[in-house]
């Protein structure tokens, strides 16, 4: 229940509007994001580098309307990766496709991921596609394949939800493109004939997903705090010795930190995804559904303010 009344907070217009501006409110997200700017968000991952995790940068921010917006939200990329040219950060950067038109315009959004594709390799960087709800499903693979096979896979890889029904068949049919694939469980509320609804289901769509990339040598982020499923894969991987996998485990920021450092003083690779930017409420809302325990973090979080 606590999840569905997120959910629906996530997607309303007014709260959308007059929460952000409660101070108590803007507080309480500080948890999971480090401020507004791209400032705030490098200084975190510069702090991130000192214990040996790397970082994605992503702007919060979805349903851009006009070819302006989207222009605006690849200058902000675009400053981005030009910070990272000549430093000794590993940071990548991920996009919602409906930041860059995929709404209005779907040779707009296309021609954007690729000139950030461009971009990134310039700077030694990577761009993420991000995976919107299930309606966008369809479009966004569409996308990500032209994306490939335009720039090729090195330096555009696409995030799969593993609560969708239809990921496994989406998996097969991306896995000939030898794609580099984000795994997450989903966040977003989805109809019973869309998405799994128990735990047991998707956290076995995850894990099947991710060794079914293992196993055709696939490049593939873990993108999970359940430390459960993560041990499990793990144990996977040491099952199989003399085999090299290609992987990282990715979390966000303000969520587990002291779980993210020990999984790299362990020699795991680990990247910590920093959102920023003013269009947050909805994407905070979502962050809290995913977990609803975290509430209670936030909760105590603003008590020790």
């Amino acid at each position: 229940m606590i999840r569905a009344v997120l959910l629906w907070a996530s997607r309303d217009p007014w709260l959308g509007r007059s929460l952000p501006r409660r101070r108590f409110v803007r507080r309480a997200s500080r948890r999971f994001m480090p401020g507004e700017g791209k400032n705030d968000a490098l200084r975190v991952a510069e702090n991130l580098k000192r214990d040996g995790i790397n970082a994605i940068l992503t702007l919060l921010g979805e349903n851009v309307a006009s070819p302006e917006e989207v222009d605006a939200v690849v200058e902000e990329y675009e400053e981005v990766l030009a910070r990272l040219e000549g430093s000794d950060l590993d940071v990548q950067i991920s996009v919602k496709p409906t930041q860059l038109g995929l709404d209005f315009d779907a040779r707009l959004a296309l021609d954007r991921i690729l000139h950030l594709a461009s971009r990134a390799r310039e700077a030694g960087s990577f761009v993420w596609i991000d995976m919107e709800d299930s309606s966008y499903r369809e479009a966004t693979l569409c996308l990500f394949e032209q994306a490939v096979e335009r720039s090729g896979p090195e330096y555009v890889g696409l995030c799969l939800q593993a609560y969708l029904r239809s990921t496994e068949e989406d998996l097969e049919r991306l896995l000939p493109l030898s794609p580099t694939l984000r795994f997450v469980k989903g966040a977003y509320a989805e109809r019973a004939e869309v998405a799994f609804s128990s735990r047991k289901e998707v956290d076995e769509a995850f894990f099947h997903l991710t060794t079914r990339v293992f196993a055709a040598d696939g490049a593939v982020a873990i993108a999970t705090h359940d430390s459960r499923l993560v041990a499990r894969l793990r144990r996977w991987i040491d099952d199989h010795p003399g085999t090299q996998f290609e992987y990282e485990i990715q979390m966000l920021y303000g969520i587990r930190p002291e779980e993210q450092v020990r999984l790299a003083q362990e020699g795991e690779p680990v990247r910590v995804l920093i959102s920023y930017g003013p269009a947050w409420f909805p994407w905070y809302m979502r962050r809290l559904a995913e977990r609803p325990a975290n509430i209670w973090f936030v909760v105590k979080n603003l008590f020790r303010g």
